[in-house]
């Protein structure tokens, strides 16, 4: 009987818990829409209200933090309730910044309530949606302990990143174009900021989920491999020699790839020169940034031309971004020895620079766990 007692003890506080983690999302969820009505409509009394509504998210989330002490120390729970509250608490940290970035949300929509140009809205509607439906998913693969719908709401995040920073890429370019004034520049990056930051926790709120599910760490799953991504503008000359560069090393628990912001088929003099040095790339074909498979998990951006700053504008959470800016020899017009000394320089710069950094790597490789 007392067994039975402690057992139906244990279920009422974690059911009890669910049902706050469930609420605290969906004060989130309307708290993000909110503010986004409010940067939609221009609306500052809207904004305002999400501002000042932001308390009642802190305040439950002190709650919920209370809920999990008493927990902890009433039922001294094992193995998966153990696990189900310390993700809870963690959870409900994550979902706290949720509503502090809703907050951040309505505060740059002030700042955009007298901008008179349009601002383009879809392109922002469509990172919002997938956002908060990556966060309502994510919540509901807590409560339910649905390892499967964590791990498909997991692969979502990619698509957010590059949305991300191809709209970033386009705010620059209106600015440039006159299309878009200076003041509404930053609030509009900071908005497109906030809502990738969302799929970040909604993404922090899956992993915790699987944790609970089959007790497994998997939050910096992949990083005993360390990801190199070259980008440069065509992939058809230098991001695909230091892909191939970087493959010829051999080294098992590195991965190199390559892309370029308007991909063209690999140009004829760089595969001449590279087949010379016993590098075969035809089996490198041209992508964009965007096609680069898991490209949230790659922990080094390597810039091999000016232009590719743009397309990271703000440089990406988690990644070190180098500028490895060096000349693009598949310009270069002269002899076939000045052509053939450009693809020399450039290789030789290259195979330099990748070799520091893979030994750096290697020999420091905790400052590398991200």
């Amino acid at each position: 009987m007392n067994t039975l007692h402690f057992e139906d003890s244990l279920q009422r506080d974690i059911d009890r818990l669910r049902s706050e983690i469930t609420r605290m999302g969906g004060l989130c969820e309307h708290a993000l829409r909110k503010s986004l009505r409010a940067f939609a409509e221009k609306n500052g009394e809207l904004a305002y209200a999400v501002i000042l509504q932001d308390q009642y998210i802190d305040e439950l989330d002190k709650e919920i933090d209370r809920l999990c002490l008493e927990f902890l120390v009433r039922q001294q729970p094992v193995a998966t309730p153990l696990r189900f509250a310390y993700g809870a608490i963690k959870i409900n940290l994550d979902l706290e910044r949720v509503g502090d970035y809703a907050e951040s949300i309505a505060r740059q929509a002030l700042k955009l309530t007298n901008v008179p140009v349009p601002l383009p809205l879809d392109r922002f509607n469509e990172i919002a949606e997938l956002s908060i439906s990556m966060l309502h998913d994510a919540v509901k693969s807590f409560v339910e302990q649905n390892a499967e719908l964590a791990r498909k709401t997991i692969d979502t995040e990619d698509t957010v990143d590059v949305l991300k920073s191809t709209l970033n890429r386009d705010l620059v370019e209106m600015y440039r174009d006159n299309k878009l004034p200076f003041e509404a520049l930053n609030p509009l990056i900071m908005i497109a900021r906030r809502l990738e930051r969302v799929s970040d926790q909604a993404r922090n709120i899956c992993m915790e989920t699987l944790y609970i599910c089959t007790g497994d760490f998997v939050k910096h799953q992949g990083a005993e491999v360390f990801r190199i991504l070259f980008v440069d503008e065509h992939n058809s000359c230098r991001s695909q020699m230091a892909e191939a560069i970087g493959n010829s090393l051999q080294l098992r628990r590195f991965i190199f790839s390559s892309a370029g912001l308007e991909p063209r088929p690999l140009d004829k003099q760089t595969h001449a020169f590279m087949a010379g040095k016993g590098f075969d790339l035809s089996r490198i074909g041209p992508k964009t940034v965007t096609q680069v498979p898991n490209l949230s998990s790659y922990q080094v951006i390597i810039s091999l031309a000016k232009v590719v700053d743009r397309a990271f504008p703000q440089r990406p959470r988690k990644v070190v971004y180098l500028d490895w800016n060096v000349e693009d020899p598949s310009n270069i017009q002269g002899t076939t020895e000045e052509i053939q000394a450009a693809y020399e320089k450039t290789f030789q710069f290259i195979n330099r620079h990748l070799q520091d950094l893979v030994k750096a790597i290697t020999e420091n490789e905790k400052l590398f766990i991200f």
